[in-house]
Formats: structure tokens, C-alpha cells, sequence
């Protein structure tokens, strides 16, 4: 106890600032059921300048408690679906038995829609710098830490730990800043000092990034003492076998158990002693004395590139890696732990620090490393620009990536309100390019001095936010720094200036630069010829046009931001030639399969082509394209091929150009022309060709985390077909033109997905009005249930053909638009592809085609895991025969939704299927091989 006072007695005397409130804690860990219990003692001080009424406190453990909190929502809208269909032992909660003050029992509740919120009610008014002592009983269940990193690891007996306790939530402006747990780790909490005491099981091992005090055996547990001044919040770590490693410094203790890579003790000693004085030189001193740097962090945010690849294919050396991996998890706990912001309104403060020293960080200690490592050498992929870039462009390509695909939000808005690719990398990265580019443009480091003088404002003070940081920029240089705030922080403007008239003279060049997009940005000119550069001028931003004159300096070529300084949109209209006829003219560039676009060049792609389908069989080709990693405006794709079964040439072309609207609420987000042309076999000796002008209109929800589209196709299908001798077809089938109009919406996230479509067809021969209408829903009991509604009819016919008719098990397809891989058989394998197109039906019944009208239904609903029942029922009506009424039910193996699935007929209008003999042939299949489609698969996570 004297040990136990000496140390508690030493931190107050050595404490770095006085903090608003005091949190003590006394939990004893289960390690056998997951759970702790925990008395809890909370002094809280108004610290605000009106009286209040409640104290809010942040929960976040039990954020696990409901597949409808805002966390579990968060994993449906980015599809990630084990949280939903977890074990209820595998989720977290807290259950709070008792809060009382003064000895009386306090009210509280949990607001709507915010499990992780504890609102509790005061008995009297606390007026400003009054205190009160709340107190509190309650048990947490550690949910399972594959969900977030955070949780309880069955495997290895750790206890990974963060914000699991109840603490006081910020208070701003007299308001207390509720952010529930949305697996963004952005908790506000109010600093506190903590006082811990933990009793666990013998033989664990405990790390905390708190002070440690003496520990207390005491019977089958230790008892251990931790302690901490002027904190948001603590790491702890429960470990059965330990993993951390304990470096000690003069600017800070650090705890470490990131993977090591193969990497030996002593360089491991080094690195983060070099990355600890690199931090604490260009910030500041660390005032906690004790950091953790932990795997679970590094996974819940990794760097992202090649370094992820395995060791024996990695392009950098092992120690680099861990050093970067050490690095960006380092800087992300030093500023998660001292700065004072609002982590969710203010983030882009965070990752501008970070992403700005990691920059600095290669720039100093690895100035010549690539992007992509040694891969550069390899001889195959040495004439790739994706190969000679410098590591640090690749934040530029990352954030250009998401501004190209018009999916980029302003980096000053709120956390939460991210897509995932903005949230983990594309708004992370513009936020440090951006920063430096302030910086270099202020000149003399002004941006790193004013974020050495934010950081220390951070450590006297218990709040701060964006403006402080603009005011201490502000004061630093006579240069307007508001552009970097409102156009690069606040918005989604975009950066894009290109050459206007040159007029050169034997001494001095008159220039005219215009702004593309109007954002008024400050741009650098450079002069350059073949020893380096000549000059370089920073132009302050301006709306329209300008014209600057200067020197010509021998320069031979002029260039706008030739370092890539600036986020800048398109710098392929960077150049101009000084003394050349085609002075903005660039050379083409042939390139194997795909590259990072190259502003100085014009770059075409080649790549090797298969495709398949049963009467050309696995045909080879070649691509032509000019899609780089970048999405441009125009794309183009050539791949002629040859039929290896027919021996003749076969495939397509296509021609797209995107117009992006960035600014467009109420209309489209993007409009696609289309001309595509494509000519392959549909029976081993007849093709056709088919030619297809199209413009479609792209529409999304303002808020880009709904997975809302709609679409607006307006196109004109021309398709010319060979007679064939194996398909019998009347002569006005064999070319015809279709016009085709559709509407299409969908939502879709993994508990919940709908869409619905309406389409309009007109020929010479028919005129037809369809829709289609999908919902799927995942119960909480995780029982998924699945319908589709079809209804088609003509509006009339002229033809005798059932190639246009419906089709009630496989449309005929006439329009090519399905992947069928045998699209003619009427027997054997390849005739039982099932596509989920117009009927629908996955049994062949005596009457396959309607051609006047049809409508049918579609079910099915899981009975365990991925097996399913389905059922269809449908009328249809054709001429002379009347409306009859169909069904059909069997099992389906639905086991990678829309890409890989099995139906196995049971009972339909042909009767028992199984006894009816040549069962195997009514089993239908869904293959995708498609790549481009199956990618789907991963990036909706993302997008």
C-alpha cells in the first residue's frame, strides 16, 4: 500500500497538466467467459460555461450488442457480413447494474439509435467548475476481436483493449459530442486521469501504454496499479503468452509488438530509436512518457501497396518494411493520444500530420526508393512508369484515383460520412499531399513549424480544432493561406491548369496559363531542358486566365508542376516544347499490359486476350487499350481474336468517353457515350455481329456511403446473324434492329438489397414493355429469404418466331447481352446455364417461351448456411393456347450469390423431376469466369 501511494504520489507531483476530470477503475478479468466486472468512481467537472443537467458517457463495447447498432450497420453498408452472422457469445455489451451520486440512485439511458451513449440525469443542476462523484457497477462481455481488432482472440488468449470502459464524453460549447462507435476509432472522449486497478490470472501478461505501480499477488490473481494524467483514453493488452517488446528512450517508452518481419532485435532497436527522434525533433516531445505500438493497430490500418505481398515475392527489404510499418502506426498513437481535436469532425487534421512526416520521413532517409521497390529491375517491367516513380507519389495516385472516378469527398468533412477507400487511404493520402503542398508553397517550412507549435498548443490545452491551425499558419507568413482551407479542406474542388499562347522571344518567354476548373490554387512553372531545371516559379492562384513573363534561361521545354507538388487533376496538359512545331504534341508509348498514366506520353496497352465459349472454343487474342490505373474521359479497347474452332477472326471493339458532373445534385453524377461493336459464333458454323450505340445517365444518393444507383440506358442494338444450319430461324430474324430504353434502381448492402428495372423494346417485328422487381433480406436470426418479380408483354407483333418471345427458363437472347458460354444448345451441359433473367424458371416445362404476355414470381429462403429452397410460379399467355398457369420448386445451393450456384429441380408442372429419369441433365448451374465481374466481388467493399 505505502508502494502503491509513493507512485500514485510521484505522477500527481510529476503530471503533465491538470486534467478535467478523474477516473478510477477496479475490474477483475474472467479470462474463462470474456467478461470483466467493474466498480467505477468518475469526479466530473463542469468545465463548460453553462449548467448542466446530464453527463454523458461513451460506451463503445456495447456498440456489439445489436445487429442494428450504428457499428453493425457501418459492416452491412461495406458488405462485410461476419458480424451478422455471428455466434451472440462472439458479440460484446455492457450491462450496468447500478450508478449512483452522493449515495442516490441516478436515472439513466441509452439515447435511440446510439447502444454505445450513456445518458445519465443529475438530481440538481451542476453549475460550471462545479464537480460531482458518479459511481458505477456494471459487467462488460468482450465481444470477439475479429470484428474490429479489438476483442478477446480465442486462439492466443488475448485480451486486445480499447475503449471498453465507461469515461466522459467530450463537452463542446456546452454540448457533449455523442459519436457512437461506427469501427472508425475516433471516440471523443473528455482527458481524464485514470487510476486502474486489474486483477487478472496468474501467469498473464499485462501491457498498458499507462504508468505501471507495484503488482499485488493475491491467491489465483496478481493484482496491478496503472496510472495516467491528462489522457482521452488507454491501450491495454492481456496477453497468455507475451508478445511485446519494451524499448526505452529518453523521449518516450515504447511497447512494441508488431511482426518483425525477420527482423533482428538490434535493427529493430535502431529503427525505432531513428523514428522515435525523427517524431519527437519535427512535433515535439511526447508528454506521456509511454506509447504502445501494437499489430492490432497496424492491421486496423495497414500500408497499403506491395509490402503486403508474401516475403518471397516482396520488393522491399525486410527491414524497410517493418520501418514504414513501425512508422505509420507510431505517428497514428502519438497523435491519437495527444492531440485534442473532435478525431470524427476534425480528422483530416490527423492524417494530414501523419501522411505529411511519413513523407518527410522517406524524403530524408530513403530519397531514392520507388514506389514499387526493386521490382523496378525486373526486365520485363522496367519500361513501366509505375516502376520509376519515387515512393512518396504514390499518395498522389491514391487520392487522383478516387478524384477520377468523381467518388472523391472534401477531407473536412466528418469522419463517419467517408466510403472506405476515403476513409483508409484515397482522403488520408490528399490530406498529407495537400499539407505539403501548402508547405511548399509558404516556403522556409512554415506548414512544419505550425504543426510543431499546433502539436505543443495541443499539450497545454484540453481542446483545439482546424482554426487554431489556420491561425497559427496565418500568422506565420503574409500569404493568404484561406484558398487551402476552402477549396482543399471544405470542398471537392478540383486543381487543373494547362498552357494557353506562348510567345518566345530570343531572351524571355510571355506565357499564358488558364485555369481549367476555376479553383483559384497557386501552381509552379518550371523551365527545364536537358541538364535539369532552369527556374521555378510559384504563380499564386487565379480564377480565369494569366499571363506571366520571364526569363527563358535556355529552357527548352516548360512545365506546370513538374514535381508533382500539387494534387493536381490532369497533368497530362502540363507540357509545352519550346521551339517545336507540335509544341504540346507527346510521343506514343506501347506498353505491356497496364501501367500508371504517364503525363508525358501517350500511352497504348497491350495484353493478352482469352475467351471462351463452346462454339469457338478457349480463343486467343490480344487487347489494345488505353485504360492506365486512371480512369480517363475517353477510353478506347480493340481485341481482335482468333476462333481456335471456327479459324477465323473473331471479337470487338469499344469506345467510351465519361463526362464527370461534379457539381450536379439534382441530375446525374455521370453521363457514358458508348459505341461497341462485337462479332463471335452462336453455333459452330454461323456468327453474327453486333453494333451498339448507347448514353447512359448515372445517378447516386448526395451521401456516397448509400449503396443507391440509378441508371437511365437509352441504346440501339443492330444485330446481323449467319444462317446456320443447326438453328432453325425465319429469314427476318437474321438482322434486325432494336431500339432499347431502361430504367434501373437499386439498393443494396448485405442484410438488405433490392432493385427494380423498366424496359422498353422497339423493332420492326415487336414492340415489348418488361420490368423485374428484386428484394433479398438477411433476418436478424439470419434466415435470408429472396423474391423476384417479372412481368413482360408485347405491345405488338408482326412475327411468327419465338426468337423474341419471353423466356420462361432461358430467354433466347437475342440482344446478346448475357454470358452465355453455349447459347444455341437446346441439349446436354452447356443448356442447362441458368441465367435469372426474364422468367426465371429453373425447371424445362413442356411450354418454354410466351409471346404475348408473362409474369412469374421467384422465391427462395435458407433452411442451413448456404442451402436454400426455391420455389417459382408464374401465368403466360401465348397465342391461340391461352394463359396457363406453371411452377416449379426444388434446392438451391446458392454459394457465392450470383456468381456460383445449383439448382436441383424437385416438384414442378412436369411433375416429380427426380422421378421423371435424366436427372442430371435438369440440374442447372451459375458460373461467372468473368473477371471484371468477379472483382465486383471485393471492391463494393471499398467503393
Amino acid at each position: 500500500m505505502k508502494l502503491r501511494i509513493t507512485f500514485l504520489l510521484l505522477l500527481f507531483l510529476c503530471g503533465v497538466g491538470q486534467a478535467q476530470h478523474t477516473n478510477t477503475i477496479t475490474a477483475t478479468v474472467d479470462y474463462a467467459q470474456q467478461t470483466i466486472v467493474v466498480q467505477q468512481e468518475i469526479i466530473f467537472r463542469n468545465t463548460g460555461d453553462t449548467p448542466l443537467n446530464h453527463i454523458v458517457l461513451n460506451d463503445w463495447n456495447n456498440a456489439y450488442s445489436s445487429k442494428d447498432s450504428p457499428l453493425a450497420r457501418r459492416f452491412t453498408d461495406e458488405f462485410l457480413k461476419a458480424f451478422h452472422l455471428a455466434k451472440d457469445s462472439e458479440r460484446g455489451f455492457t450491462l450496468i447494474q447500478l450508478a449512483t451520486a452522493n449515495g442516490n440512485t441516478l436515472q439513466w439511458s441509452r439515447p435511440a439509435n446510439h447502444p454505445d451513449i450513456v445518458d445519465v440525469k443529475l438530481h440538481s443542476v451542476l453549475t460550471p467548475n462545479e464537480s460531482i462523484t458518479l459511481k458505477f457497477s456494471y459487467s462488460i462481455k468482450i465481444p470477439a476481436d475479429r470484428f474490429t481488432h479489438f476483442g478477446y482472440d480465442a486462439k492466443t488468449g488475448t485480451f486486445t483493449l480499447r475503449d471498453w470502459y465507461l469515461t466522459p464524453a467530450r463537452l463542446e460549447d456546452g454540448n457533449f459530442i455523442t459519436n457512437s462507435n461506427e469501427n472508425l476509432d475516433d471516440i471523443a472522449n473528455a482527458v481524464c486521469d485514470y487510476n486502474i486497478t486489474l486483477n487478472v490470472s496468474n501467469g498473464a501478461f499485462v501491457w498498458s501504454d499507462l504508468y505501471e505501480g507495484n503488482k499485488v499477488p493475491n491467491g489465483n490473481t496478481i493484482e496491478y496499479y496503472f496510472s495516467g494524467k491528462a489522457r482521452t483514453g488507454f491501450n491495454l493488452s492481456i496477453q497468455a503468452v507475451n508478445t511485446f517488446e519494451t524499448f526505452r528512450f529518453p523521449q518516450a517508452e515504447v511497447l512494441c509488438n508488431l511482426k518483425n518481419n525477420r527482423v533482428i532485435e538490434i535493427q529493430r532497436a535502431a529503427t525505432i530509436n531513428q523514428v522515435v527522434n525523427f517524431v519527437s525533433e519535427n512535433l515535439g516531445t511526447y508528454p506521456l512518457g509511454k506509447i504502445m505500438v501494437t499489430q492490432a493497430d497496424y492491421e486496423r490500418n495497414p500500408v497499403y501497396g506491395l509490402n503486403q505481398l508474401p516475403a518471397f515475392i516482396s520488393p522491399f527489404p525486410d527491414s524497410f518494411m517493418y520501418e514504414v510499418r513501425f512508422l505509420k502506426t507510431y505517428l497514428n498513437a502519438y497523435l491519437k493520444n495527444t492531440l485534442k481535436l473532435d478525431p470524427r469532425k476534425d480528422n483530416w487534421v490527423y492524417d494530414a500530420i501523419q501522411v505529411q512526416l511519413m513523407i518527410n520521413y522517406i524524403k530524408q532517409y530513403y530519397p531514392e526508393q520507388k514506389m514499387m521497390g526493386a521490382l523496378g529491375y525486373w526486365w520485363l517491367l522496367k519500361s513501366h512508369h509505375l516502376f520509376e516513380i519515387p515512393f512518396n507519389e504514390q499518395y498522389n495516385n491514391f487520392a487522383l484515383l478516387m478524384a477520377r472516378r468523381n467518388s472523391d469527398q472534401p477531407i473536412g468533412n466528418p469522419k463517419s460520412t467517408f466510403i472506405k477507400f476515403n476513409e483508409q487511404i484515397a482522403g488520408k493520402y490528399k490530406a498529407g499531399i495537400s499539407y505539403n503542398y501548402l508547405n511548399e508553397y509558404l516556403g522556409n517550412d512554415t506548414g512544419l513549424q505550425s504543426l510543431r507549435e499546433f502539436y505543443s498548443l495541443n499539450t497545454s490545452q484540453n481542446q483545439t480544432n482546424r482554426q487554431d491551425l489556420q491561425n497559427i499558419l496565418q500568422s506565420k507568413t503574409h500569404k493568404d493561406v484561406s484558398w487551402f482551407f476552402n477549396s482543399t479542406v471544405n470542398s471537392r474542388d478540383l486543381i487543373d491548369y494547362r498552357f494557353g499562347t506562348i510567345k518566345e522571344d530570343t531572351d524571355s518567354l510571355t506565357v499564358e496559363i488558364k485555369n481549367v476548373t476555376g479553383t483559384k490554387a497557386p501552381i509552379p512553372l518550371y523551365g527545364i531542358n536537358k541538364s535539369g531545371t532552369v527556374f521555378k516559379y510559384w504563380i499564386d492562384g487565379f480564377e480565369k486566365d494569366t499571363v506571366v513573363n520571364l526569363p527563358r534561361l535556355n529552357a527548352t521545354k516548360l512545365v506546370l508542376n513538374h514535381e508533382n507538388i500539387v494534387p493536381e487533376y490532369n497533368q497530362r496538359n502540363n507540357y509545352y516544347r519550346i521551339d517545336k512545331f507540335f509544341p504540346n504534341n507527346r510521343p506514343v508509348k506501347l506498353t505491356f499490359f497496364q501501367d500508371l498514366e504517364n503525363p508525358a506520353y501517350n500511352q497504348m496497352f497491350y495484353v493478352p486476350n482469352f475467351i471462351y465459349n463452346l462454339y469457338d472454343g478457349f480463343s486467343q487474342g490480344i487487347r489494345f487499350h488505353n485504360k492506365s490505373m486512371l480512369e480517363k474521359p475517353f477510353i478506347y479497347e480493340v481485341t481482335p481474336t482468333y476462333s481456335m474452332n471456327t479459324g477465323e477472326l473473331i471479337g470487338g471493339f469499344s469506345l467510351m468517353y465519361n463526362q464527370y458532373l461534379r457539381d450536379n445534385e439534382e441530375g446525374p453524377f455521370n453521363i457514358r457515350y458508348y459505341l461497341s461493336g462485337s462479332t463471335y459464333h452462336y453455333t459452330p458454323d454461323a456468327s453474327y455481329r453486333k453494333f451498339v450505340p448507347s448514353v447512359q445517365f448515372r445517378f447516386r444518393d448526395e451521401n456516397l456511403r448509400k449503396n443507391k444507383r440509378e441508371t437511365v440506358t437509352l441504346r440501339q442494338i443492330m444485330v446481323e446473324r449467319e444462317k446456320s444450319a443447326f438453328v432453325a430461324t425465319q429469314q427476318q430474324n437474321e438482322s434486325y434492329s432494336v431500339f432499347n430504353a431502361r430504367y434501373a434502381k437499386s439498393d443494396s448492402e448485405i442484410t438488405k438489397h433490392y432493385n427494380f428495372y423498366s424496359d422498353v423494346q422497339i423493332a420492326n417485328a415487336f414492340g415489348k414493355l418488361s420490368g423485374e422487381f428484386q428484394f433479398r433480406r438477411l433476418f436478424n436470426d439470419n434466415r435470408q429469404v429472396n423474391i423476384r418479380v417479372f412481368a413482360g408483354m408485347f405491345m405488338y407483333r408482326s412475327t411468327q418466331s419465338e426468337f423474341f418471345s419471353f423466356g420462361l427458363d432461358r430467354p433466347t437472347d437475342y440482344l446478346f447481352d448475357y454470358n452465355y458460354y453455349g447459347r444455341s444448345e437446346e441439349t446436354g451441359l452447356f443448356s442447362q446455364q441458368f441465367i435469372m433473367a426474364e422468367g426465371g424458371f429453373k425447371s424445362k416445362l413442356d411450354t418454354r417461351f410466351a409471346n404475348q404476355w408473362m409474369t412469374t414470381i421467384n422465391t427462395s429462403f435458407n433452411v442451413w448456411n448456404w442451402i436454400e429452397l426455391y420455389g417459382d410460379a408464374g401465368l403466360l399467355s401465348n397465342k391461340y393456347e391461352g394463359t396457363k398457369f406453371v411452377y416449379d420448386s426444388g434446392i438451391r445451393l446458392n454459394l457465392v450469390t450470383d456468381y456460383f450456384e445449383l439448382y436441383f429441380p424437385v416438384y414442378s408442372s412436369n411433375g416429380f423431376e427426380p422421378g421423371n429419369g435424366n436427372y442430371s441433365e435438369k440440374i442447372r448451374f451459375v458460373v461467372t469466369i468473368a473477371p471484371s465481374t468477379l472483382l465486383g466481388l471485393f471492391t463494393r467493399r471499398w467503393f
